[in-house]
């Protein structure tokens, strides 16, 4: 079994990413020496240009001063407002007499660094050799969508069949690294790829019963300018049942594991006697599960709710981005109460049955 994991990890990690067409010069990172700004007024139109001098810190010309044109609209959203001393990221181009180069955003990069470091660091405290299971687990997972999902819907293959695949391989790699190859993780991978299938079949019926189109922002819109061949419809579902994974998988593990310490304890109970317990602890899991889930696409939706006291209700809950939003919400929360039973049942005949379910191979790194 752990040779055949691996196979197939290998496969998927080793897929090669497709390369763009056309030659594209990496970004480069500056440093902001000076600014300086000039009011504009152009066609009845003000605006506040900042005079940016930049020195590099990467690339063939590190440790030369290039000065750039910064403009300020007076939108947030766009604008980029800099002060000496600002880390930024250069976008480069060959324009055939030489690199020219703009300023793309600040760099950013360092705070993510800190909290993927703290993150790691409490989770291999805390959790010990559990933690570093749970930490290899989430690099793979990682670099499945990244290596493997995303080439192959760029590559033309469906995108629910090619997500649910990789799912399939993230649950099975997830369970067994966390709980061991035993009956306990075979049952929890079982019932989280069931309520993932059926969080997959539930979202296609909701997208076209619901006349949604897939797109659901700017994201969207960038990535349907630079392949229109794409089927959003699909990219959509398959959204929905990556945001789905990681509590489907909390669930199955929980029930599994519940059923599999009260076998334990008591070695006489029936299969039914065991499914009771399972849907017992399930139902205690589901209430806080789905206000979790509910939650997380509530607070990426914050601004979007604010705008509701804007719009009239009616227009407002059958927004396209709404009502995909809401539904990936329902979906997700109804997949982790379908979950409980799902898991419980084949973990009450696995754990009972099953020969040699408590051997856990051990790992070595």
């Amino acid at each position: 079994m752990k040779k055949i994991l691996l196979l197939i990890l290998s496969f998927f990690v080793l897929l090669p990413v497709r390369a763009e067409e056309g030659k594209i010069l990496p970004s480069e990172t500056g440093i902001v020496q000076s600014v300086q700004y000039v009011d504009l007024d152009e066609n009845e139109v003000s605006q506040t240009k900042q005079t940016v001098e930049v020195k590099l810190l990467t690339g063939e010309f590190k440790g030369e001063t290039v000065v750039l044109d910064n403009m300020l609209t007076g939108n947030p959203y766009y604008d980029i407002k800099l002060k000496k001393n600002t880390k930024v990221i250069l976008h480069a181009e060959d324009n055939g007499e030489g690199i020219e180069y703009s300023i793309e955003d600040i760099k950013r990069s360092g705070t993510l660094l800190w909290l993927s470091l703290c993150f790691c660091g409490l989770l291999l405290y805390i959790g010990k050799k559990k933690g570093l299971y749970s930490l290899v687990s989430i690099v793979i997972t990682v670099l499945l969508i990244s290596h493997a999902l995303s080439p192959l819907i760029l590559a033309g293959i469906n995108p629910v069949v090619a997500t649910i695949s990789v799912c399939i391989v993230s649950t099975a790699l997830t369970m067994y690294l966390v709980g061991g190859f035993n009956a306990k993780s075979t049952s929890a991978t079982v019932g989280a790829v069931l309520s993932l299938i059926f969080a997959g079949i539930l979202s296609y019926i909701t997208m076209y019963t619901a006349h949604l189109t897939g797109f659901t922002g700017e994201n969207s819109m960038f990535l349907y300018t630079a392949h229109p061949e794409l089927d959003f419809i699909s990219i959509a579902i398959s959204a929905m049942v990556i945001a789905t994974l990681g509590a489907v998988m909390d669930v199955a593990m929980s029930i599994a594991s519940t059923i599999n310490e009260i076998y334990l304890t008591d070695k006489n109970k029936t299969v039914k006697e065991l499914f009771v317990s399972g849907m017992n602890v399930g139902r205690d899991i589901i209430g806080t599960m789905a206000n979790t889930l509910i939650l997380v696409y509530l607070g990426g939706s914050l601004p979007l709710l604010l705008l509701a006291g804007n719009i009239d209700l009616q227009k407002f809950i059958n927004l396209n981005q709404v009502v995909t939003e809401t539904a990936s919400a329902l979906i997700g929360s109804i997949a982790i109460v379908i979950c409980v039973p799902f898991t419980a049942v084949v973990a009450s005949q696995m754990i009972k049955h099953c020969k040699n379910k408590q051997e856990d191979l051990n790992f070595k790194f």
